[in-house]
């Protein structure tokens, strides 16, 4: 797919998520189908660049380009200010933040929240597209403020308008949350509003609701947030099932084993021993979710007092499943003979 000047392997993005789209994430779908990540968001308060988790989230060290660096902020200056800092530092696009629901972003006005200001709105994005005129800007927002105000379809103009390269629109109102059901019909009518690339998000979980998203909105592409967490195999499933309209095997109890001791590795040697345990313990969970078993595994985990003990709680969790597996098999090939 050709985005914003870039050749992506495909139509996939991930979604920023805020204490989850970090480098190792983003490395880890990007190698597992995904055509672009896009990074944690990252404050415009220049006061904040150099405080360890800022530092962090700007981090792209051997990053697979294109650098993808949401920023969040409701001030047009500091956002000006913030995009040209971080495409002096390796960001190739800025994508900015309009779409984050939670409480401690939209008090501050940012956010979703500045979907009740189109004017804001407007002088936000011209600052923005004017400070880095050769970097191109994308902008992630809701269908509206509330069910009563769905405005996406004029905020995709203003963005238009203003130079803005793509729009990402998740199918949901800032007052919603992540609750009830995406819709996409007012995906569907930002597509036929304006002219640049529109991305569906929202609810998308499997193949076969990534290909019925992508055809009731007609939009370029998709992008997927919480349906990958532990889960990050996922993209290379719809990108299959995009292409040939068959399903791949799912993952092996011993690949994703795999997977997780790989992504455990890099979030240790990412974050550091002490930070590293603290957040591989989401990710332990994400990926373990729905197995047998995993529910007391999962409790037992959560009070382990170092890596190592992590470590090998996991390798005797996927061990025992693997060797269950195994006698099921001989149990099924017996009774078949």
């Amino acid at each position: 797919m050709e985005f914003v000047g870039f050749q992506l392997r495909n139509n996939l993005f991930v979604a920023p998520m805020a204490g989850v789209t970090d480098r190792p994430f983003r490395q880890l779908c990007k190698k597992m189908g995904a055509g672009l990540a896009v990074s944690e968001m990252v404050t415009s308060n220049s006061l904040l660049y150099g405080s360890a988790k800022t530092l962090r989230r700007a981090n792209h060290v051997g990053e697979v380009a294109p650098i993808s660096v949401q920023i969040a902020g409701a001030d047009p200056k500091m956002m000006a200010e913030a995009a040209r800092h971080n495409v002096d530092n390796g960001a190739q696009i800025i994508d900015i933040n309009m779409g984050c629901p939670a409480k401690k972003v939209c008090n501050v006005m940012a956010g979703s929240a500045l979907m009740q200001d189109e004017e804001l709105v407007g002088k936000i994005l011209d600052a923005v597209v004017g400070a880095i005129p050769n970097t191109p800007v994308t902008l992630k927002f809701r269908t509206g403020w509330n069910i009563a105000n769905k405005n996406a379809p004029t905020i995709a103009r203003i963005a238009e308008s203003a130079g803005v390269r793509a729009v990402a629109i998740h199918g949901r109102t800032r007052c919603q949350q992540y609750t009830g059901e995406a819709e996409y019909d007012t995906i569907a009518l930002v597509k036929t509003l304006i002219r640049i690339p529109v991305i569906a998000n929202g609810d998308i979980t499997t193949p076969e609701k990534a290909k019925h998203v992508l055809d009731v909105t007609g939009a370029d592409g998709i992008m997927i947030g919480r349906a990958a967490q532990g889960r990050p195999w996922l993209f290379r499933e719809i990108e299959h099932y995009l292409k040939t309209g068959e399903h791949l095997p799912p993952a092996e109890v011993s690949e994703i084993h795999e997977i997780l001791k790989a992504h455990l590795a890099d979030l240790y040697d990412f974050y550091g021993p002490e930070t590293g345990f603290k957040v591989a313990r989401k990710h332990i969970s994400w990926y373990t979710k729905g197995l047998v078993g995993s529910a007391a595994f999962r409790k037992e985990m959560n009070v382990l007092p170092s890596i190592e003990q992590q470590m090998q709680a996991v390798n005797d969790f996927f061990l025992r499943l693997a060797e269950e597996h195994r006698h099921l098999k001989y149990a099924e090939e017996a009774l078949a003979a």
